[in-house]
């Protein structure tokens, strides 16, 4: 199974990180080609691609938009403000809900920058 790691802020105003499993489909996206497994399309409102330097840290804060995070280099972690500490790695996905409350800390922790794809999400979306 396949998942993202979701932050997101109770009403409190504390950040909580969960792990969301991924719910795909088969589908005949690309015929003739065999049929592939695909989750169901979420809405955007653009992306961009962030080079974060080895030891770069952000103190606390709530993410700015909803996002979706893809991380393809480098190691980091986040912190959520219920004490949570979950590692960026390449490979993980992780979906920031948290835009309201204490919000989260953030930090590069390996020796090199990190790669990371954010696509911005509609501040209506319900998580899937």
């Amino acid at each position: 199974m396949a998942s993202t790691l979701r932050i997101w802020a109770s009403e409190d105003g504390e950040s909580h990180l969960e792990d969301v499993e991924l719910a795909f489909e088969e589908s005949d996206f690309l015929p003739p080609a065999l049929p592939m497994h695909l989750t169901a399309q979420t809405p955007a409102s653009g992306y961009f691609i962030a080079r974060v330097p080895a030891e770069w840290h952000a103190d606390w804060h709530p993410a700015p938009v909803r996002e979706l995070a893809v991380y393809l280099t480098g190691e980091g972690e986040i912190e959520a403000s219920d004490g949570t500490v979950r590692a960026l790695r390449p490979g993980t996905i992780l979906h920031v809900d948290d835009t309201t409350g204490k919000g989260h800390t953030t930090r590069v922790t390996g020796i090199e920058e990190m790669l990371v794809v954010i696509v911005t999400l509609p501040d209506d979306l319900t998580p899937t």
